[in-house]
C-alpha cells in the first residue's frame, strides 16, 4: 500500500517495486485531491495499471485502465454501476464472514500494532485469531493489514492469511523529504518477498 501523502521519488519507487514482483499496488491516498493521484498514475508505466488498486476516486479504475477498487468499509455499497474487481476493509471479525462473501479480498485490519500511524494499535488477540483460523474465517481471501514485518509475516502464513499488506515496514526505510537513494526499500522489499515464499 502506498504512502497516505504524495512525494517526489514515489512514482520511481512504485514502478521499481512493481517491477521487482510485486503483486498488487494499493493506491491509497486519503482525502487528497485525484489530480494529484491521476498525475502520479501517468508516471508509471502503463504494464503496471492492471496491477493497481484505487482507494477513493473511483472513476480512475475505467480513465487508466486500473486492476480494481477498494472500499474502506465492510458494508459500504459498491458505486452505482460499478463493474470489476473490488476488495474492502474489516476491522472486526464479527463482520468478516459477511464482508468476505461481498468482495474479491478483504483486508483484515490492526492484526498487529502498527508501523505507519504509532496511535493504531492492534485490536485482536492471538486466540482469537487463531480461532477465526481453525474456523476458515481467514483463508486465502483475507489479508493481514497492520503491523506486516519480517517478524510477523511468519505468523500471518501460519495463521493461514491469503496475503499480506506492507505499509510502514516499508514506508519508514525511506525518508520521503532528505533522500533520493531508495535502494535500501527495495532491497527490503526483496527480503520480504523471500519471507512470503
Amino acid at each position: 500500500m502506498t504512502k497516505p501523502t504524495f512525494f517526489v521519488e514515489e512514482d520511481k519507487i512504485l514502478a521499481t517495486l512493481l517491477d521487482e514482483g510485486m503483486d498488487n499496488l494499493h493506491l491509497y491516498k486519503p482525502h487528497s485531491s485525484p489530480m494529484y493521484a491521476e498525475r502520479l498514475l501517468r508516471l508509471l508505466p502503463e504494464d503496471f495499471y492492471k496491477r493497481i488498486i484505487v482507494h477513493e476516486h473511483y472513476y480512475l479504475k475505467n480513465e487508466f485502465g486500473l486492476g480494481g477498487i477498494h472500499i474502506e468499509s465492510p458494508n459500504e455499497p459498491l458505486p452505482e454501476k460499478y463493474k470489476g474487481k473490488f476488495s474492502r476493509t474489516c476491522m472486526d471479525l464479527s463482520l468478516l464472514k459477511e464482508a468476505k462473501k461481498k468482495s474479491e479480498y478483504v483486508f483484515l485490519k490492526y492484526i498487529f500494532d502498527s508501523q505507519s500511524e504509532p496511535e493504531a494499535k492492534s485490536t485482536f488477540n492471538m486466540s482469537d485469531l487463531q480461532a477465526a483460523a481453525k474456523n476458515g474465517l481467514i483463508d486465502k481471501h483475507v489479508y493481514a493489514l497492520g503491523g506486516m514485518n519480517l517478524d510477523t509475516i511468519k505468523i500471518a502464513k501460519d495463521l493461514g492469511f491469503g496475503g499480506i499488506v506492507i505499509c510502514g515496514d516499508l514506508w519508514n526505510r525511506f525518508d520521503i523529504h532528505y533522500q533520493q537513494d531508495y535502494k535500501d526499500l527495495v532491497n527490503h522489499f526483496q527480503t520480504i518477498r523471500k519471507a512470503i515464499g
